[in-house]
């Protein structure tokens, strides 16, 4: 499968904009006449309520998209935190759930079309008989299901007017409405109990805020704007939901809204008393707009969800596979498609009320996950991973979280009856679709089973067994291989082929394209042949190449305005377990070692990385030297696995100190490693001068990584970085995954 990623830019009103526009949509168009029917004048506590509750969770989502600002949004915070198993609940549920909003805002775009065109009642369909705002929806759902599918999109630009217009419309209505607004025309007030239940179905409209934690990377100084983006975002639609209900509530009199018929809508209804046609004409303009937008933003939202589960073999990869023709997720759009239109159909034929089902239904599973959400806080703050370093934290941590778990869940009580059961259905399967198919296939287990199983002594031996009970016990190994410079792909694609077949495993090629700063990313993907003429023949010979192997392998164009450092991050984003690299001019800041000077002493690598010094790689004679050292035992592992691969002659070199040694070192140090079919060789001198002789019989020569201290070798000479530049063979240096504390990094072990 093949797929391009971009690592824009965006500013903090790009931002918030994205918050903003992701709720201010059908929510506030469809549900209020509803909500004051519900609760009277507590109908403006339900959305403030509702707004609350989302206020906490967006505190929350705000410190982990600024310590983890990875794509896939709240479902990747849940499944790094608490693993897969409720990684595989928010990511059924957030999927599901986007399917059921979807269906939701197409039944009030048919409402709305509805009373335009002046048409109610209903249609029989053989033995079925549909109401006229349902056959709309499913024709609409059908036709953007149908632009998402051929991969038409809504461009930022466009969001960004659709945004002003409906706030605008929003604006000019509670304006007009607050002149003429008194306190004695509220409804009665219909007790805590009703405006609990509002709050259940309205919530709906507080969806998307979490949306802005999934461009994190594209953010200009995510630390300090991503959570302005989230907390203000939800703050200033809070604000404007409570004034268009006060408004709807105070400024005509009472019962006028419980007396608007089932075939028309209560904000267009209000609109037409306080502004007249024209107002009308207004909010039923800004209703279709919000509709059509919140509904194809839903649809093309739940195929980065498929994205983000199939990565992590929650669900199959190849629900991902692009279009031939059209470059756009097929498969998974056209899953998510007819389950909308089969919940459009569902809901009309169970009867009652069609938009509070679905709507309740969308609430209920997104309520689940930022539940979950506040408690993969809590986790990653108690287990205090090395890497979590958020730019921002919650206040008045753990009762912030608390709070956020605790409104969230219980709020799902209030939800209708029907819907809470069948949710509660939806969240087993996804429990039961874990452990019968997504347990045997991934391999992340998750912050918290790692946190359980670390201390297991100290653990109580029922969450010792829960964990141990449920973490994954299968999934590939994913070779990375990092293809920059197409002269050197057939020997970085023959590696990593090699080490994947060794390990059943599937390589994960990425083609990075640096683009200049001044370059937008965004253009320069939308004008690849520009940029990268070659890089869909780069993807198609490194296909070439793994078949060879028989190995299975994924291709991606990555559009930066970096090089070297994007690898770093790529590995991480495609969670790889060994990256196999090029020797690139930047590759020298931390002489010895695979990363930068300044990774070097700020991150932790994420995988094993083999970087490729590429004199053509010929694996007849294999060279490792070896001091004893954890670098030389890894990189006597890829010599191993290289010979197993190629029937390979690998020879072990010892530099001693002095004449005194022996060979009993090496044989033993061999035999550790599992080496037999070896020669050994024992040197005396210069450790860089013994090595470099000996690689002149060598057609391969693989290093260890330096274990000295950055320090150390910024001021002196590398040995590691002498021998690669004076040897005439391949070299590859290996450097494996571990934990430094930052005095280890700067001095060494």
């Amino acid at each position: 499968m093949s797929d391009e990623e971009l690592a824009k830019d965006l500013g903090p009103l790009a931002a918030l904009t994205i918050g903003v526009g992701t709720m201010i949509g059908a929510g506030i168009f469809v549900l209020p006449g509803d909500a004051v029917t519900t609760a009277g004048s507590l109908a403006v506590g339900a959305f403030v309520l509702g707004g609350s509750i989302a206020l906490l969770t967006a505190l929350s989502a705000s410190e982990l998209g600024t310590a983890m600002p990875k794509s896939g949004g709240a479902y990747f915070y849940v499944n790094h935190a608490l693993g897969p198993l409720f990684g595989s609940v928010a990511g059924w549920a957030n999927w599901l759930g986007l399917a059921f909003a979807s269906a939701f805002y197409m039944v009030g775009f048919g409402e709305y079309i509805q009373l335009i065109i002046g048409i109610s009642g209903t249609v029989a369909l053989g033995p079925v008989s549909l109401n006229v705002a349902t056959l709309i929806a499913l024709v609409g759902g059908a036709f953007f299901v149908g632009v998402n599918y051929i991969g038409a999109k809504e461009t930022g630009k466009l969001q960004n007017v659709i945004v002003i217009i409906l706030v605008a419309i929003l604006a000019v209505f509670t304006f007009v409405g607050g002149l003429q607004a008194d306190m004695s025309n509220l409804p009665a007030n219909e007790g805590y109990g009703p405006m609990l239940t509002a709050t259940g179905f309205i919530f709906v409209s507080y969806l998307g805020f979490v949306q802005i934690t999934s461009v994190a990377e594209e953010i200009k100084e995510p630390g300090k704007n991503l959570p302005r983006a989230v907390i203000g975002s939800v703050v200033l639609v809070t604000g404007i939901y409570a004034l268009v209900l006060f408004v709807m509530s105070a400024s005509l009199e009472p019962g006028f809204i419980a007396g608007i018929g089932e075939d028309q809508i209560a904000v267009v209804e209000v609109a037409d008393v306080l502004l007249g046609p024209i107002g009308a004409v207004a909010m039923l303009f800004g209703g279709l707009l919000a509709t059509a937008s919140s509904a194809n933003a839903s649809i093309l939202a739940s195929s980065r969800i498929n994205f983000a589960m199939g990565r992590d073999e929650i669900v199959s990869p190849t629900l991902n596979e692009v279009h031939p023709r059209f470059a756009t997720p097929y498969k998974s759009i056209a899953i998510t498609g007819a389950m909308i239109l089969a919940f459009i159909l569902g809901g009309d034929l169970i009867g009652g009320n069609a938009v509070l089902t679905l709507s309740g239904a969308a609430s209920f599973l997104h309520l689940v996950i930022y539940g979950l959400l506040n408690i993969a806080l809590i986790v990653m703050r108690t287990a205090d991973p090395e890497e979590y370093q958020p730019d921002f934290r919650v206040p008045l941590y753990p009762f912030t979280p608390i709070a956020g778990a605790i409104t969230s869940f219980a709020l799902i009580a209030y939800i209708e009856p029907g819907v809470r059961l069948f949710g509660a259905a939806i969240i087993g399967a996804s429990v039961l679709w874990y452990v019968f198919y997504a347990r045997t296939r991934t391999t992340k287990q998750g912050i918290l089973s790692e946190y359980v199983l670390a201390r297991q002594e100290t653990m109580p031996g029922a969450a010792v067994s829960a964990a141990e009970s449920v973490k994954p016990d299968g999934g590939e190994h994913r070779v990375m291989v990092a293809l920059a410079n197409p002269e050197h792909e057939e020997n970085l694609m023959t590696l990593a082929s090699a080490v994947a077949r060794q390990h059943d495993g599937v390589v994960d090629a990425v083609h990075i394209v640096t683009v200049p700063d001044q370059t937008s990313l965004e253009y320069a993907a939308d004008n690849a042949e520009e940029y990268a003429p070659n890089h869909h023949a780069v993807l198609d010979n490194a296909k070439s190449h793994a078949e060879t192997f028989g190995v299975d392998i994924e291709t991606h164009t990555i559009f930066s305005h970096r090089g070297f450092e994007e690898i770093f991050d790529a590995a991480r984003t495609h969670d790889a377990d060994t990256v196999v690299m090029g020797w690139g001019p930047d590759s020298h800041g931390s002489p010895g070692r695979a990363e930068s000077a300044l990774d070097d002493i700020t991150r932790t690598l994420s995988a094993d990385f083999l970087v490729v010094r590429d004199r053509e790689i010929e694996p007849e004679n294999i060279l490792v030297p070896t001091r004893g050292g954890p670098g030389s035992a890894y990189a006597a592992s890829v010599a191993k696995l290289i010979q197993d691969e190629y029937g390979s002659e690998v020879t072990l070199l010892h530099v001693a100190d002095d004449e005194s040694e022996d060979g009993s070192f090496l044989e033993e140090w061999a035999a550790e490693q599992g080496l037999s079919d070896v020669t050994l060789r024992v040197e005396y001198g210069d450790t860089g001068e013994e090595i470099v002789r000996a690689a002149e019989d060598a057609s391969l020569l693989v290093l260890g990584a330096s274990k000295r201290g950055l320090l150390v070798r910024l001021v002196s000479s590398s040995p590691v970085q002498e021998v690669v530049d004076e040897v005439d063979c391949s070299v590859i240096l290996a450097e494996q995954a571990h934990e430094r504390s930052l005095l280890q990094r700067l001095l060494g072990r």
